[in-house]
């Protein structure tokens, strides 16, 4: 054990540090294994090189160092810790809010605590900010914060997380849930259900859900209509006699049109019964009266007989017969020309008469034009298809 030494004792013979003097801290490897000796003594050369040139010892230069990393340290851990607390918005996160709310930046609705929300990409709120139109809006606003460059757009987007206006949000698996005694939640068809994520980047892949609703003077207006309304209601007694007489006649008036809808549900109902067996299929009178039309459409038309298993099958056909020629005009690359569509015939002549199916390719003369006798023409059956408008 004496004979070899402490590891101290063989830094002096490779131009480490003497005994008794500063000893700098070496870092370790990324496994932690140690140094070899001439690593430790390169390390030594590089920190006394750094300390002459700013003109101080190696000491206070390795100590400024220490006080960096601890400052650093102390800084992430603060950052990382640190929770975002609720409280007023900043006027200049408003601002941004405000302008973001603007832009098209292609909102979906999501679900987020059984309530729906607005979400956006991160990417398309970037190219707002980034626009020249940004910029024009900054020279009528003041508050909207410098954008220049794609780090000052991410500042300026941070501002909205920070402020409590819109948070990134994540969609949840609906297969997996904990434990065994949880249901699964109620999903909306065709709706994301979302949770907000802890840490609120500001990736270009990354979504926001808008907790930020605007401007809210529309709803305390209506707020303040209902109010007006029920408080009107409640002093019904006190209104002036004339208003009175006037909401009784105009409840009166109501009350005779519902009759009247009643009475004109119940006459066409009897006049169907009556023709059902007098003139089958039937007659109705206003047959729109229950559908869903606008009120001058469900007049229109006057009377219509009761459509049978026959109609409805014509329906159907003439429908299959539309989707048919739309299908087929795609398939030819152009739109269905307006009017009768001429369809070659597709029937072959039978081989032992080539002669017959040279004439009859030949063109043909029409009109007042003569046929010359002992030639047979036939002419090929022509087909119509309605103009179909894309959607």
């Amino acid at each position: 054990m004496a004979e070899q030494g402490p590891p101290p004792q063989e830094g002096p013979s490779q131009g480490g540090p003497p005994p008794g003097s500063f000893q700098i801290p070496v870092p370790l490897g990324p496994n932690g294994e140690k140094p070899t000796q001439e690593q430790i003594r390169q390390i030594h050369m590089q920190l006394a090189a750094e300390a002459q040139k700013q003109g101080i010892s190696i000491q206070e230069y390795v100590g400024r160092l220490r006080q960096q990393a601890m400052e650093q340290q102390q800084r992430a851990q603060q950052q990382h810790q640190q929770p975002i607390e609720p409280g007023p918005p900043k006027p200049e996160a408003i601002a941004v809010a405000n302008w973001l709310k603007s832009q098209d930046l292609k909102l979906r609705t999501v679900v987020h605590d059984e309530k729906r929300k607005d979400m956006f990409r991160v990417k398309r709120a970037m190219r707002a900010l980034q626009s020249p139109a940004y910029q024009k809006a900054r020279s009528k606003n003041p508050l909207l914060p410098e954008v220049t460059d794609r780090a000052s757009a991410e500042n300026c987007f941070k501002l909205l997380p920070l402020s409590l206006l819109a948070l990134r949000v994540t969609k949840i698996d609906e297969d997996a849930h904990e434990g065994h005694n949880h249901a699964k939640p109620k999903r909306v068809k065709g709706l994301w259900t979302v949770k907000i994520e802890q840490h609120q980047d500001a990736n270009d892949d990354n979504y926001y859900i808008w907790l930020y609703e605007g401007s809210q003077w529309k709803q305390k207006l209506y707020a303040a209509g209902a109010l007006v309304i029920v408080i009107a209601i409640v002093l019904f007694p006190l209104w002036p006699l004339m208003l009175r007489q006037g909401v009784w006649y105009v409840s009166m008036g109501m009350l005779g049109l519902i009759g009247l809808f009643f009475a004109m549900a119940i006459v066409r109902l009897i006049l169907f019964i009556i023709t059902i067996f007098a003139a089958p299929p039937g007659l109705w009178l206003y047959p729109n009266l229950f559908e869903d039309v606008g009120f001058f459409d469900s007049f229109r038309p006057v009377w219509a007989w009761q459509e049978t298993p026959e109609d409805v099958k014509a329906k159907k056909a003439a429908k299959k017969e539309k989707k048919a020629a739309k299908s087929a005009a795609k398939t030819t690359g152009g739109k269905p020309k307006k009017g009768p569509v001429d369809v070659p015939a597709t029937s072959a002549a039978p081989a032992s008469a080539p002669a017959a199916t040279n004439a009859d390719s030949a063109p043909q003369p029409t009109g007042s034009d003569t046929i010359p006798a002992g030639t047979v023409t036939q002419r090929p059956p022509r087909a119509t298809v309605e103009e179909v408008e894309d959607e």
